[in-house]
């Protein structure tokens, strides 16, 4: 077979950006904004992502433009003057790195007490590669699978892509991670996650997968991918493609349940004909594909973008599961969308799908104490207020009690959020702020 059938991965890193947007007619200035951008936040895209899913006659409008491709808007401008003018002025690389990190370091690279609330520890040792946040859940991040095929600009993980080690969380050590799942066994659900898990070979997801197999407790195995959207041939002809289905299948066959957490954030990621194939093929596995991705400005906040989102993935036979707020980190002052716009988009979009994709659940914050959901707005004893409840939750107690927040038009984040009718706490136990 030919290798137009057989197409191979290739990567543009930070040093191929200036050629790529010469593709389109910005100015010498403007583009060195842009590589002053990826000089900070991390900046990865291939050749699918840019021959197949942009549409570049409509840069800079085009969505999945705006979703791989560095925006001056994504920092400070003053940040991004500095930038540039090191960049311009051939600084030494140290001086330039240690402007990088100074400014990283401000944009809250680790949200919701990942490095540190959610860390477990196991004989007395913290096991930085894992997360612990919910009693039946725990994620793992394979050392191997800290990268991604392209890197989403609203991307809450950024802080992985980066290159400094102390914002990395990743583990490679496998028997830890077992130990610990048998000495917990009230997790029923490990999620391996990154980064992008399949950016890995199957015979090094293998090692992660196989030995969760082992573990009477765990019930169901999730992988966290982008790849379906950014690289679907992962599952159609790269050279172990029908080895990683069979890796699927053998989960299935053990009698867990595996679901493939895809990442999709616009239609536009839907429409190549090898996207149906690539899930038509997982799903032929046994394993169950559940879509979720964040609202974010100037890509997908609108409910035209999310009504047909959801409706194309439900016919494809995937299952929409979240509709995520952007979070409160990295460049989210750009990205995220006021919580009473966003539901408003919710809302309008879930009026127009059949009930086959009103499975979603949105708009959702992975806060501090849990996935909070705004349900809406009401009047409540004559004060206009935000109906929320916790899907998810550290203190189980939490789950599913519905709470009140004084309306806010501008809130964008959980903590933005005040209790309503004067009360100190939204419930006993849940504290603003």
């Amino acid at each position: 077979m030919s290798s137009a059938h057989h197409p191979r991965f290739r990567a543009f890193t930070p040093r191929d950006l200036d050629g790529l947007l010469r593709r389109v007619s910005l100015t010498d200035d403007q583009r060195l904004a842009l590589r002053a951008v990826s000089s900070v936040l991390p900046f990865r895209t291939n050749a699918y992502v840019v021959e197949e899913l942009i549409d570049w006659s409509a840069v800079p409008e085009d969505p999945v433009f705006r979703l791989t491709f560095p925006q001056a808007g994504m920092l400070p401008a003053a940040d991004v003057r500095r930038m540039a003018g090191l960049l311009a002025g051939e600084a030494p690389k140290a001086e330039v790195l240690r402007a990088a990190h100074e400014i990283r370091m401000r944009l809250n690279p680790h949200p919701s007490g990942q490095l540190d609330a959610n860390v477990p520890v196991h004989e007395g040792r913290r096991l930085t590669g894992l997360q612990h946040k919910y009693p039946e859940t725990v994620l793992v991040f394979p050392r191997q699978g800290q990268t991604c095929h392209a890197y989403c600009t609203y991307c809450f993980r950024w802080p992985q892509f980066v290159g400094e080690a102390d914002l990395r969380i990743a583990t490679d050590d496998i028997d830890a991670t077992t130990g610990y799942l048998r000495a917990h066994p009230e997790v029923s659900s490990a999620l391996i996650t990154g980064g992008d898990p399949l950016v890995m070979s199957t015979e090094v997801l293998r090692r992660y997968v196989e030995p969760l197999l082992a573990i009477d407790t765990i019930r169901s195995v999730r992988i966290g991918t982008k790849s379906l959207a950014f690289w679907p041939y992962r599952f159609t002809t790269d050279r172990d493609a029908d080895d990683l289905l069979r890796l699927f299948e053998q989960v299935v066959a053990s009698g867990r349940h595996l679901a493939l957490m895809a990442h999709f954030t616009h239609p536009q990621e839907l429409r190549p004909p090898v996207v149906r194939e690539a899930m038509r093929r997982v799903r032929d596995t046994g394993a169950v594909i559940r879509c979720q991705g964040p609202l974010v400005a100037g890509i997908n906040d609108s409910a035209d973008a999310w009504a047909e989102l959801w409706e194309q993935t439900t016919t494809l036979g995937a299952v929409p599961y979240y509709q995520f707020v952007e979070r409160d980190t990295g460049p989210q002052g750009y990205f995220g969308v006021p919580l009473a716009r966003g539901h408003a988009i919710f809302r309008d979009a879930y009026a127009r799908v059949s009930g086959l994709a009103r499975t979603v659940r949105g708009p959702v914050m992975s806060a501090m104490p849990g996935k909070v959901c705004v349900d809406g707005v009401a009047e409540v004893a004559g004060e206009k207020v935000f109906v929320l409840h916790l899907i998810q939750a550290r203190d189980p107690a939490l789950v599913d009690r519905p709470f009140f927040a004084a309306y806010d038009e501008g809130a964008t984040w959980f903590t933005d959020l005040k209790p309503a009718f004067g009360a100190t706490s939204f419930l006993p136990g849940l504290e603003p702020g």
